[in-house]
Order: structure tokens, then sequence, then C-alpha cells
């Protein structure tokens, strides 16, 4: 729905004085005012300033603990914009599949726990993204530089190797300290185009030799992979992701995020991953900090919209028949399947971090910690699963890595029990925050887009209808916003003509009229 909530529009109301909210520098006051209202620092400390300023470059390690795979054929894929680069990957033909190895950045090595830096990054947890300004989680110039693994640059990263059938089973993965080096920087519309054979081959991938040849089994291997997921019960949303381009003080655009080939290739990668870290984590006795999707209390209401659809789940829970519904309901009707992605999204629950408990004979408070049994992720349809592949912008990764090198090293867990579940808590409460500043900012870009197109006229969808009104989604430019006057005749998923009535930027409200 495109309504904020009361507190939000209270705090905006309270915070915002500008009479006029026309560029880019207002939405940033915006940002700085919704961050600081949720209990976040939109700005780093002057202690943490001054620790990286004492950061001479980048960490430099070596031993027999750190591996040099430089040689290998390493790229990174991410957005076009995206600097803060996180994880690599490389592929090798293995039997009847591949070896797929994904390197992570070392974010511990310069951000070490309890220093100025680790504890700013604490506060926020993660980085929050808004089309006016990013406020990342660290400084940049360690998450754009020294700690991101950028194109050509000697960097250390946590390697993941994962043996994969043709089938897309991991049948077996290794974990390692290394030192990688990026040989291709890519991005995710330019590589899903020549993976589907509609554009040419990125210049980054011809610059590296062999990269034809690496990018095609790392997509072939990726597929595999989630061709297996799904069959398994993972569940294949399509949620609506505008996103705002900005160009100098000017919102010149909206657009849908699309899920292209590419994005699945690392989606994929970073799953099996996460998976791998929760399961190294557990073989070898230590702490995790396990991200969780617990299996849908409100199932019932599942039940119900499948009903609408003229469909039928089962009375329990179960992900594949959801997914086979969702499947369904994506091919008999595309246009309004994003609509439906995000019903269910909301009926099943947030994500949450958990502490594992697995060490029999320490004392934990078993009221925050969770049973294997409820470990798992419904969404993803996996038992295990944490969050280790953006160390550079979200801080359960963090955690996860430095337990990880404890482990190797043979050294004892660099947290304790209570620590963990502190923490695990308090991310918990972080990423609801960042979520709703950058919600509500998606609002005010849309709104900012379309203040100066009052009278338009725009195709529409209604995606939903309650006790404070109707709603709807433009689709060219892809906007929520209000529908006045409707009455009662409108239904929820029915097409109609709308004429934009007006904005208010501070609020993120945009109201429009049905057209006879």
């Amino acid at each position: 729905m495109s309504e904020p909530s009361s507190t939000e529009a209270v705090q905006a109301h309270a915070t915002v004085t500008t009479p006029a909210i026309s560029r880019r520098s207002d939405l940033v006051q915006l940002a700085v005012a919704a961050l600081t209202a949720h209990g976040l620092a939109p700005d780093f400390s002057a202690a943490a300033l001054t620790e990286l300023a004492s950061i001479a470059g980048p960490a430099q390690e070596a031993g027999p603990s750190i591996r040099d795979l430089r040689a290998l054929p390493w790229c990174s894929i991410d957005d076009d914009d995206s600097q803060d680069i996180d994880q690599l990957s490389c592929c090798e033909p293995s039997g009847s599949g591949w070896t797929v190895s994904v390197a992570i950045a070392d974010v511990d090595a310069l951000v070490h726990k309890g220093s100025a830096i680790d504890l700013q990054a604490q506060r926020n947890t993660t980085s929050v993204y808004t089309a006016a300004r990013v406020f990342p989680m660290l400084p940049e110039r360690l998450s754009t530089d020294l700690s991101s693994l950028g194109a050509h640059q000697d960097r250390l990263a946590i390697v993941t190797a994962m043996v994969v059938d043709g089938e897309g089973q991991v049948s077996g993965f290794t974990v390692c300290r290394a030192q990688v080096r990026n040989q291709a920087k890519l991005a995710y519309d330019a590589l899903a185009a020549w993976l589907d054979d509609s554009g040419e081959m990125p210049a980054a991938a011809r610059a590296a030799p062999g990269m034809d040849v690496q990018l095609r089994g790392q997509d072939a291997a990726a597929q595999a992979l989630r061709k297996r997921r799904t069959a398994q019960g993972a569940l294949q949303f399509e949620t609506f992701e505008p996103r705002a381009q900005v160009e100098g003080e000017q919102v010149v655009a909206i657009s849908q995020r699309e899920h292209n080939r590419a994005r699945q290739l690392i989606e994929e990668f970073m799953v099996a991953t996460n998976i791998c870290t929760a399961q190294f984590l557990e073989k070898h006795g230590g702490l995790a900090m396990r991200r969780v999707v617990r299996s849908p209390e409100r199932w019932s209401r599942v039940v119900d919209v499948a009903e609408k659809y003229g469909d039928s789940l089962p009375s329990e829970p179960d992900s594949r028949a959801l997914e086979a519904f969702l499947e369904r309901r994506r091919m008999a009707d595309p246009l309004r399947f994003p609509d439906l992605s995000l019903t269910i999204v909301q009926l099943m629950g947030a994500g949450e971090y958990v502490i594992e408990d697995a060490q029999p004979g320490v004392p934990v408070d078993h009221s925050k910690t969770v049973a294997v049994e409820d470990y798992g992720h419904f969404g993803l349809a996996i038992r295990d699963y944490a969050h280790s592949t953006a160390p550079n912008r979200r801080y359960p990764d963090l955690i996860s890595h430095r337990l990880v090198k404890a482990v190797l090293a043979e050294a004892p867990s660099p947290y304790s029990v209570a620590e963990l579940q502190a923490l695990a808590e308090h991310c918990n409460r972080q990423e609801s925050a960042a979520r709703k500043v950058e919600r509500s900012l998606r609002k005010s870009e849309a709104a900012l887009f379309l203040q100066g197109k009052i009278g338009a006229e725009f195709d529409a969808i209604v995606t939903g209808k309650n006790n404070r009104g109707t709603w709807i989604r433009t689709l060219v430019p892809p906007v929520e916003g209000k529908l006045e006057g409707a009455g009662a005749q409108v239904d929820v998923g029915e097409k109609l003509r709308v004429k934009l009535l007006s904005t208010d930027v501070a609020l993120g409200f945009i109201d429009f009229a049905p057209l006879p």
C-alpha cells in the first residue's frame, strides 16, 4: 500500500520545514530526518572518522593460512553504479558439474571488533539506500575502496568453494581465507542482455581472456542451483521495486528493477554460500547468527488468497504447494503478479536473526535462541542459512565472518552467547527501521517526480481496498498512490485509466482520480 504510517507522516511534518520540496537536496533532508526519527545515525562519529584517517591502505596479511587465489578468473556482478563490491565469483567444470567459488570481502581484516568504526557500524547494522543519497554502514573510503573487491585490486577475502553437480546439488564445500583479484567488474543489465543473446558482451568481460566461457559456466551452474531450489519449494517472487533515477538535483525517471538472468546468477551463488556458512559453523560446533523466516502463522490467510483466485492450498504450510500456486499465477497474469507477490510476502512475515542453540553444556537463554527444528527459512525452503555475503553493508555478515575466521584459526569465538543474542535482537530492530526509511523515501521520490505532472493521465491497476481507501499502481512510471472518488464499483485487480490530482513530497502522498 502507498499510504505512509501516521507516525512517519507526523515525523516528516514535524521535522521538515522546507516550504516547497523540489530538489534532490530536499530529499536528503527528508532522509536525514527519517533516519534520526527511527534511531539511525545519518553521519559517522568523530571517533570513527579519526580511526578511518589512521588506516593507511587495504589489509595486508600473508602466511600459510592465506591462500593465493589471485590467478582465478574472478569477476563481480552488481548494479551499474555499485562501488561497494562485496563478492566475486568464478566457476570451473568438475565432472558432470562445476566447482563454484565465491569470494566475500574480508572486511574484518580492517574493521576490528570493538573499534570505533565497528561500533558505528553496529549502531545502524545496515546501509540505507535512497535515490538522493546512500547512507553507508561503513565509511565510503572503506566500503567503496579499501575493503571493496574493486576491479584489478588485490584484496583479502573469505572463499567458499562448492562442488555442484549437474542437478544443482551441492555435494561438498571448503572454506578458506585467500587473496583474490577481480578480473572484470560487470553490471547486471548489460551481462543479462549478453546471456540472453540480446546484447553485446560487456567490454570488461571482453578484456579478460576466457571470461566468455567463464560466464556461461557460471550461468549454467546458477540455473541448475535455481532449478533444484524451485523443485524443493523455494518461492519465486516478483515484488514491486521501483527505483528513482536522479541527475543533479532532479528526479528524472522512475523504473521497475528487472529481475533478470544475471541477478538470478548472483542470487543463487549467494544463497548457496549462506547455506554453506551456516553448515560450516554448525559442523565445527561454533555459534551462528542464523537468518530465518518461520513457517507462516497466518497460513490460513495465504490459503484464503489462493481461494480468491479459484485455487487451493493445503491446510498446513507447504512451500512446494505455494510455489506451484505462484507459478500458475505468474503464467496466468504476469501484469498483476507483483501485487500477489507483495501480498504473500506480507502474510509470511519478516525474516529475523536468531542464535543457534547448538553448544551442549554452554548456558543459554533458551527464550532467545531457536531450536533446531525452527531454524529454517520458509521462503527459501532450506534449513541452514546465515547471512555472510555482504559484510560491507550488513552487520550480521561481518559477525558471521568473525565466527568463521575464529573456526579457521582454531581460536575461541569472538562473541559470547549473550553478546550474540543481544546483537541479533538489535539487528532485527535496526533492519526494520532502515526498511521503513527506504520505503518512505521511495514514496517521496515518486511524489517529487510527479510533482510537475498534475492532470496527467496514466494506466493503472487497483492493488488494494480497505477502510482507509482504494490503492492503485500505475504501470508507466511504476508508482503507487491513492485513488480518490473511486466508489464501491472498483475491484482489486481491475485495470483503469487515472488522472493525477496532487502530490505531497514530504508525506509521500500521491492522489489520483478515476477517468470515465
